[in-house]
């Protein structure tokens, strides 16, 4: 019987503080696996870049992908923090000096092919010759990726259509999947060829795997918590007899001496790197999550200006500090460390109405925000531009609001991702400006003011 190890991670976003220790334990089992002659695979499902952390932003990914190498990563699929969180180029030029396979059967350039530093899928065989097909796909977040320039395909669909190939020349399939949980088990019912689905992007936890019909399904959480495991019993005939999966909780492995100095490394490097000065302010922009402040109002101008909106609302949560003399691209990235990008939408007068008295709930500056590509905490005093409430109204640019007429407002692409409102958002089409963040507007706005 042979034995085939798996390891893997997903959705680490950039939280790099538990990385010295993930490395030393995956290398460790490397050793291990090895000296008793066992294979060892080791795989990432997406989500390892996150720009919020000054190495990812200031190497434009590539300190991630130097850590990846540096832990022998077989090969990894995409999440979108990396699809959908760099400019064309950046991606396009992010995996160059990438010791691994890349794998994600659901991307394509608008050539109708795949990047060429992307493969569908990968055959690995083990010394006793077994052989593992291995498919990544990543999320379904296919307007966002023809914006930045790229073709994405539904993953499900396209999993159909590579299976029956990569069946005819495996004896082991497995799915590197950054679609989530649900869809990993919609994966497993209507996909029973798949022996193994390593999970991400929904964050989950599996600590012993989940099986659905005969499918195994794995997923070790966030933020490298926890790095997963799963053992395959093959048998001479090349079948398998035997899948288990766990988890090692990555803060009950042992201390490194010097980990927290190599974490801080990596954050100082990041931070040299974004010492670009932007502007030099005479006088401080004070931040407050609870108030109107004017750098919130400057936020939010420039959000509407951008988009070129009749109003914009932003939540003065997403400004997280703030900010005084020379200020640098490190100081914005501290402030403003969301991936969020600017969105136009067209609403009537009276579908307007109700977005605006929902974001003036006396519950709303209080209520927790997580995911969505938020990285602070709290929702915040809601922010206005060229908005005023005043005796019972709505006035946009000092005109009452005309609830029979069209107007556009700017808005935080988050709002447009979750249930912030009632339905007044679903089914109205929206204009996403990408790739800029909203730190970028935020830097566009105080360079202009300067």
């Amino acid at each position: 019987m042979e034995s085939i190890h798996i390891y893997h991670t997903n959705d680490l976003h950039s939280h790099l503080k538990r990385w010295p220790r993930i490395h030393h334990f995956l290398t460790g089992q490397r050793t291990s696996h090895a000296m008793q002659g066992e294979e060892f695979f080791l795989f990432d499902i997406g989500d390892f870049i996150d720009r919020w952390h000054p190495l990812s932003e200031g190497t434009a990914g590539q300190g991630n992908i130097e850590l990846l190498n540096q832990s022998l990563y077989d090969a990894v699929t995409i999440g979108n923090n990396e699809g959908i969180n760099f400019p064309f180029e950046a991606l396009d030029h992010l995996y160059d000096d990438a010791n691994f396979e890349v794998l994600a059967a659901n991307l394509y350039k608008k050539t109708k092919r795949h990047p060429e530093w992307l493969k569908p899928y990968k055959i690995y065989q083990t010394k006793q010759g077994t052989r593992l097909g291995v498919i990544g796909v990543t999320a379904h977040f296919q307007l966002l990726y023809e914006l930045l320039g790229w073709e994405l395909t539904e993953p499900i669909a396209e999993l159909k259509k590579w299976i029956p190939l990569i069946k005819e020349k495996s004896d082991v399939i497995i799915v590197l999947s950054h679609l989530g949980l649900n869809h990993d088990e919609q994966i497993a019912a209507e996909c029973p060829e798949v022996d193994v689905i390593l999970g991400g992007h929904t964050h989950h936890n599996l600590p012993d795997g989940k099986l659905v019909g005969h499918t195994l399904l794995a997923g070790a959480g966030k933020h490298g918590k926890f790095v997963g495991h799963v053992t395959l019993s093959v048998d001479v005939n090349k079948t398998l007899q035997s899948k288990e999966a766990q988890l090692y909780d990555v803060l009950a492995l042992p201390v490194l001496p010097d980990e927290k100095t190599i974490s801080k490394e990596l954050f100082r490097k990041g931070k040299k790197l974004l010492k670009q000065e932007i502007v030099t302010l005479k006088q401080p922009l004070e931040h407050d999550p609870y108030q109107e402040t004017e750098l919130s109002r400057i936020l939010c101008s420039a959000l509407r200006e951008w988009c070129e909106a009749d109003c914009a609302f932003i939540n003065a949560g997403l400004l997280l500090g703030s900010l005084s003399g020379k200020v640098t691209k490190f100081d914005l990235l501290t402030i403003c460390p969301h991936p969020i990008n600017p969105c136009k939408i067209m609403l009537t007068g009276r579908e307007l109405k109700e977005l605006l008295l929902e974001t003036e709930d006396e519950t709303w500056p209080n209520r927790l925000v997580t995911g969505l590509g938020f990285r602070g905490t709290v929702m915040g005093a809601s922010i206005y531009d060229r908005l005023i409430f005043k005796d019972s109204c709505i006035y946009i640019n000092e005109i009452q609001l005309d609830l029979a007429q069209n107007y556009t407002i700017a808005l935080p692409d988050m709002f447009t991702f979750g249930h912030f409102f009632t339905n007044v958002l679903s089914n109205k089409k929206k204009d996403y400006f990408l790739p800029e963040f909203l730190r970028d507007i935020l830097s566009w706005k105080l360079k202009n003011r300067a």
